[in-house]
């Protein structure tokens, strides 16, 4: 391999494993301005599309020691990477895909396991991952919030009688003169 392209492959490789995550897609039929749209969506996430040759990529996955995806990787690639969490980078691409009909995803790799398809669609239904924190801890406080109610609810029932039975003698007292 000539150096220039050695120099390309350890870029990458070295792009892949700083990475989490790696989306593949196909952009074949892309406008540079929608090349450009889809950049600008993903920059806010921390995630850049880049355009490879296949057989860089598949070097670089082999040198990082993503398992061999080799028969799925044909025709016009780009990857998307970033550094952040990839379900709202999958939602961006998806969203993208289906507005402009183009930029399909053939396959993911998150942790070096590879997912179909259809597991980086489900990805994109995922709430972000702020969203699921808060789901986890709302969970946890529930048992906590129900025993400090159950804790609470003899002395809240004892002032509820009380103040009932003030009422009740203060409606049945004689009016003063």
């Amino acid at each position: 391999m000539r150096p220039e392209k050695a120099t390309i492959v350890s870029d990458l490789s070295e792009k892949l494993n700083r990475s989490p995550f790696v989306l593949v897609t196909n952009y074949q039929g892309m406008k540079v301005d929608q090349f450009g749209e889809l950049r600008n969506r993903l920059a806010p996430m921390g995630a850049e599309v880049r355009v490879v040759k296949n057989s860089f990529l598949k070097r670089a996955m082999a040198e990082t020691g993503i398992p061999d995806v080799g028969s799925q990787l044909t025709g016009q690639t780009a990857i998307v990477m970033g550094r952040k969490d990839v379900a709202p980078v999958a939602k961006i691409l998806k969203t993208f895909a289906a507005e402009f009909k183009i930029a399909s995803v053939k396959l993911g790799v998150v942790d070096k396991a590879v997912l179909s398809t259809a597991e980086v669609e489900a990805l994109a239904e995922l709430p972000s991952r702020e969203a699921l924190q808060a789901q986890l801890l709302g969970l946890l406080l529930s048992p906590m919030t129900q025993l400090v109610r159950i804790l609470n609810e003899p002395g809240a029932s004892l002032a509820r009688l009380l103040q009932a039975k003030l009422k009740q003698e203060g409606d049945t007292a004689p009016a003063p003169a």
